[in-house]
């Protein structure tokens, strides 16, 4: 008994050693495992142009577990950060030119608004630390440095990206839940129009959709559809360009047996179809207007009579329309019926032109990418600093179908891991839209684009070419002088200052006063 009870007891104690040393590995395993557990992809760019400083900071922050690269001045600063994307900046203030520093911070703002940005002061400088957070500076370290600060405000600053980055995988999740998944950009237009989506979605108001040919109109006619209360029903679309007056009454009313002499059984027609759900047609602007009459009716009425019927047949259609016409300027020359015009744009999402978006281009380059690299069962892991340039330069008439298309072909064609330049179709590489002063600085022209573009320079004064980038950027942009301010890398104040020194009035209005 006694040697049973010894046993037992030896059986007892090494089971509660296993648990223990097994509850000691974990939390060493926690221990050891923390640094790596960092996402490798917060990446650091440290810029001084006093090395010593720049080497402890790198050093610091590799320690940490952190993909770290040095930049000695500003211009190289700026080609890093556009080439290797990095998440955060710490930067000095005062290096070669008293204000470097914040010039990189106002560059790293207005190029990727996600990264954060510390900024290094001298001992006591609080206005400058001031000006800087006022600026968007995340936060500021004092000199001399601290490595023990610098490691504390690294690892916060990590945890704000590594949040950033859960909520929008987050936003991401609910998007694909709600249909927006498909909607890709962060351009504060493409923002406003996804708010007014989500705010029109819940209600049955009409809705109209107003852009350019492949801006998305469907994509946004999809996603109020999936965020509305008739989310269960069907999503029907029909296309309205092309189709003559019998074809176009035949698709939306439907038919019965014997109408006509190919009708040879009853037909619902897409209002039918789409009852109880939402019914979208594309391109009104270009509906006949014998059609227009006859669906104004149905959209007063919620009824609709099938060809060679006579009884109508109630319908519950959400209607959403689109097109890519100027709807008012039809009315005025009798080309679109007013009383329909009012009647489908009872809520307005306008969608406007990629060439007026440029920063949405690149998150549409990463998101194509990802979609036809795992489509095609390819690995691409991105695309070179060049060609992204240069897809971004383009002015892309088909706007994001097109694009969607090139780097479809690029992604199929791709010789390596990564779309280059010789991947661009050979003739989107010649063509290259010089349309604002940022985007030239940003952007190295690929060599056979290069010959031309400085070949149309030679002999402009530098005031002759700053007068004509003001004025295209404002043509471009429709006279909105705060988006062409951000797209030429200058203040509103000094873009209004130079409106009025070159005497350009944006469209609309009278040339400033000299």
């Amino acid at each position: 008994m006694i040697s049973g009870r010894i046993r037992a007891a030896a059986a007892w104690c090494k089971g509660h050693f296993r648990c223990a040393v097994r509850r000691w590995q974990a939390r060493a395993a926690c221990v050891i495992l923390s640094p790596m557990s960092k996402d490798p992809a917060i990446r650091v760019l440290i810029v001084d142009d006093e090395i010593d400083h720049a080497d402890a900071m790198s050093e610091t922050v590799a320690r940490m577990g952190y993909p770290v690269k040095q930049a000695h001045n500003l211009n190289d600063a700026r080609k890093y950060f556009i080439d290797d994307e990095f998440d955060l900046v710490i930067t000095d203030l005062r290096m070669d030119g008293p204000r470097d520093g914040f010039e990189l911070l106002e560059f790293v703002k207005r190029s990727r608004g996600n990264a954060l940005v510390i900024v290094v002061t001298a001992h006591g400088d609080v206005a400058t630390a001031v000006a800087a957070m006022r600026t968007g500076a995340y936060d500021f370290l004092e000199k001399p440095l601290d490595m023990e600060l610098i490691r504390a405000q690294v690892r916060r600053a990590a945890q704000a990206i590594e949040l950033t980055r859960q909520n929008q995988s987050f936003r991401l999740a609910l998007d694909h839940k709600f249909g927006m998944e498909g909607i890709v950009g962060n351009s504060e237009a493409m923002r406003r129009s996804l708010q007014l989506v989500r705010q029109i979605a819940p209600t049955d108001i009409n809705v109209l959709i107003l852009g350019e040919s492949g801006t998305g109109k469907e994509l946004i006619a999809r996603a109020i559809h999936q965020n509305s209360r008739r989310a269960g029903g069907r999503f029907v679309a029909l296309n309205c360009a092309g189709l003559n007056d019998s074809t176009l009454e035949d698709e939306l009313f439907g038919h019965v047996r014997g109408a006509f002499t190919d009708a040879r059984s009853d037909r619902q027609g897409r209002f039918e179809y789409a009852d109880g759900g939402t019914l979208f047609l594309d391109e009104i602007g270009d509906m006949p207007l014998t059609m227009q009459a006859k669906l104004l009716r149905v959209l007063q009425d919620r009824q609709v009579t099938r060809i060679g019927a006579n009884e109508p047949i109630q319908v519950d259609v959400r209607f959403v329309a689109a097109t890519n016409r100027n709807l008012e300027e039809a009315v005025v020359k009798r080309e679109f019926r007013e009383d329909l015009y009012f009647r489908v744009k009872g809520a307005v999402v306008p969608l406007l032109p990629l060439r007026q978006r440029r920063e949405d281009i690149p998150v549409l380059i990463s998101h194509f990418i990802r979609r036809f690299a795992e489509k095609m069962g390819r690995k691409i892991d991105g695309i070179a600093p060049d060609a992204r340039n240069q897809l971004i330069s383009l002015p892309w008439p088909g706007n994001v179908r097109q694009l969607e298309n090139v780097v479809e072909s690029m992604v199929a064609l791709a010789a390596g891991p990564q779309l280059e330049m010789d991947d661009i179709p050979p003739d989107l590489q010649g063509r290259y839209a010089v349309e604002t002063v940022s985007t030239m600085a940003l952007a190295p022209l690929h060599p056979s684009a290069k010959a031309t573009a400085i070949t149309s320079l030679v002999g402009i004064s530098l005031a002759e070419l700053e007068r004509q980038a003001i004025e295209k950027t404002l043509e471009t942009v429709q006279g909105n002088r705060e988006q062409a301010a951000k797209m030429l890398g200058i203040g509103e104040r000094t873009l209004y200052r130079k409106i009025k020194e070159y005497g350009l009035g944006t469209p609309g209005e009278p040339a400033a006063d000299n």
